[in-house]
């Protein structure tokens, strides 16, 4: 099998708020780019803006060599390539498809055995970051799963003009579950910071400057630094990731600590909080966002604040 994908036409379905990010990327590399979306006039829009071209419909990817996937769960990416009318039967013999979407490592292992089938290969690339828009940035993290080595070589080019960092942690399915579980540790840290920046401020307390004293301190994660200190505190709800993901992302969480057998308290606290969290704020609402819920709660308002700079 080659080892590059230069030259081949590339496929991408879900052209959201990061797969428009990622398939930018490709775009911008030079990459032959075919790109489809539920949403024409976004799919259109962004073909005009990067010089690729658009599918009316899925079954028009079928020429693809590799098919990026980068939809709202596991189920809808099913339906594309297994459902009525799905990709899969129509694809050429020796494709890969690449999940990076927040899946069910359960259902991705499932899907890559009925892909093996057509002899389409599944690689789950699933996606992070160590800094919010990390996808606009090419600064984002794959964590991929794979059986099929040949076909990561094939296709890590690609993966490359996106992130900085590529992790190949096991077998088709590894990614999804290092990602699920990389989230649970993640809303985990949001959540006991939230707690502390409401109680700290019935204290007395200023919350940027708790911030900063926990961003030095054992307290320090992901949220300290850039979710609660670069947006929340200064009502900049916009990171482009919603509650509504992350709560999905959570129940996955919990289901995938079931099946290992774990009984562990704090996945059903996660997905409790930010459920009401979701329901205080509606569907549409940023994660970060949900400080605003948090606010609710302890029935006050944190003062706005801006970061010190560097």
């Amino acid at each position: 099998m080659a080892t590059t994908v230069d030259g081949e036409l590339v496929g991408f379905i879900g052209i959201g708020n990061a797969g428009r990010l990622m398939a930018r990327h490709l775009a911008r590399a030079g990459h032959d780019l075919l790109v489809y979306d539920a949403d024409a006039a976004r799919a259109g829009e962004f073909a005009a803006a990067h010089g690729c071209r658009v599918a009316a419909a899925p079954r028009e990817l079928a020429a693809v060599s590799v098919l990026f996937t980068m939809l709202p769960d596991g189920e809808v990416v099913r339906e594309v390539l297994l459902g009525a009318g799905g990709l899969a039967a129509h694809l050429v013999p020796g494709t890969i498809v690449i999940d990076a979407s927040s899946s069910d490592p359960q259902g991705t292992r499932e899907l890559a055995a009925e892909l093996a089938r057509h002899a389409v290969a599944l690689i789950d690339a699933a996606v992070s970051a160590a800094v919010v828009r990390g996808a606009e940035l090419g600064r984002i993290t794959f964590i991929v799963g794979a059986d099929d080595q040949g076909a990561l070589a094939r296709v890590r080019p690609l993966l490359e003009t996106m992130s900085e960092h590529i992790f190949h942690v096991g077998p088709t399915g590894a990614g999804h579950t290092m990602q699920t579980l990389n989230d649970y540790v993640s809303a985990a840290g949001l959540y006991a910071a939230l707690d502390a920046l409401v109680i700290g401020c019935e204290y007395g307390l200023d919350p940027m400057a708790m911030l900063e004293v926990l961003n030095v301190s054992t307290g320090r994660n992901f949220s300290t630094e850039q979710t609660l200190r670069q947006h929340a505190l200064r009502r900049d709800f916009d990171t482009g990731h919603t509650l509504a993901l992350a709560v999905k992302d959570l129940r996955i969480a919990a289901l995938v600590a079931e099946r290992a057998g774990f009984d562990g308290e704090m996945f059903a606290l996660l997905v409790a909080g930010f459920e009401a969290a979701l329901a205080d704020l509606g569907a549409d609402a940023d994660l970060t966002a949900a400080l605003l819920h948090w606010e609710h709660r302890a029935g006050l308002e944190l003062p706005l604040r801006e970061p010190a700079r560097a």
